[in-house]
């Protein structure tokens, strides 16, 4: 009986110890959680805020999280495709340049990986070593040759001159070719051996096998190219191609800030690229836990 009653209140203790490490992770989940949560709950808090000062006195308090008087009138006043500030015109430029980089950037991607993975090139250690090279180099050192370029090329002020240097990336066809190279050679192999061409191979065999990859390097393509503002704001000079990145900038001025209209304007930035994310977070999670296995 004693040998009972002992092994029963050890199984008691290690329970409470279980439920006792499972409550830290939930309350650890929870204010991770809310800590990540708060400044976006403020951000469309905020823009449901007609008045900046109000916005500006409410921030550093729990006020920040409430509104009385909700309205959409800052949403009214800059979704608009005219006037100064145009943040319909910009969140449409943005949608473009995001859709176009990303397909292209896809395409372009995955065949200089194909070519790297399964080509027969010689020197192929030193093409990878300069890859990642090139990805080391800040996109800082190289933005005004490359702005020289865009504008001796004719294509300043234009949605090319947005698009065309961010298509290629040194980090995504890496990233491409290493999911590529796990890819057994029997099979690229066979489909030799039954006609293909490389072309057809890439296309048909190894782009399908690939979709948690690719939608990988579509999300971080896609954010990185929704959040660019350095080179927007260099090389665009009206609202033609202007995305809304550098729109936003115009709402801090020298001696005020518009804190309502930023606000609305950073939830109608943020909204387009969390929906692109949650159409591809399926592929994206199932590409990470892949990797982690295989790695």
């Amino acid at each position: 009986m004693a040998r009972l009653s002992v092994s029963t209140v050890s199984r008691q203790s290690d329970t409470t110890i279980f439920n006792g490490i499972k409550l830290v992770q939930s309350l650890s989940v929870v204010i991770i959680a809310a800590v990540v949560i708060s400044p976006l709950l403020a951000l469309f808090v905020g823009s449901l805020k007609p008045d900046r000062f109000q916005i500006l006195a409410d921030m550093g308090s729990f006020r920040a999280f409430w509104v009385a008087n909700p309205s959409l009138a800052n949403y009214a006043e800059i979704a608009t495709f005219s006037g100064a500030t145009p943040m319909a015109r910009y969140l449409v430029n943005s949608i473009i340049i995001l859709v176009i980089t990303v397909a292209a950037g896809i395409v372009v991607n995955s065949m200089a990986a194909f070519v790297l993975a399964r080509g027969r090139i010689p020197g192929r250690a030193l093409l990878l070593s300069a890859l990642i090279g090139l990805y080391i180099v800040p996109q800082e050192s190289i933005v005004l040759p490359l702005l020289s370029l865009i504008t001796r090329l004719g294509l300043s002020d234009s949605f090319a001159a947005l698009i065309l240097p961010s298509v290629a990336s040194p980090l995504y066809i890496f990233l491409l070719y290493q999911f590529f190279i796990q890819i057994p050679d029997d099979i690229y192999d066979a489909a030799t051996v039954d006609g293909a061409l490389p072309f057809s191979i890439y296309w048909r065999i190894y782009l399908p096998m690939s979709a948690p990859a690719l939608a990988t390097v579509a999300i971080l393509q896609g954010i990185e190219s929704w959040n660019q503002y350095l080179w927007p704001l260099m090389v665009t000079q009206t609202d033609w191609a202007r995305p809304i990145s550098v729109g936003i900038a115009s709402y801090f001025g020298h001696d005020t800030v518009y804190w309502n209209s930023a606000f609305a304007a950073s939830v109608m930035m943020m909204a387009p690229v969390l929906l692109f994310y949650l159409l591809f977070q399926r592929w994206f999670v199932a590409s990470m836990i892949g990797s982690a296995v295989k790695g």
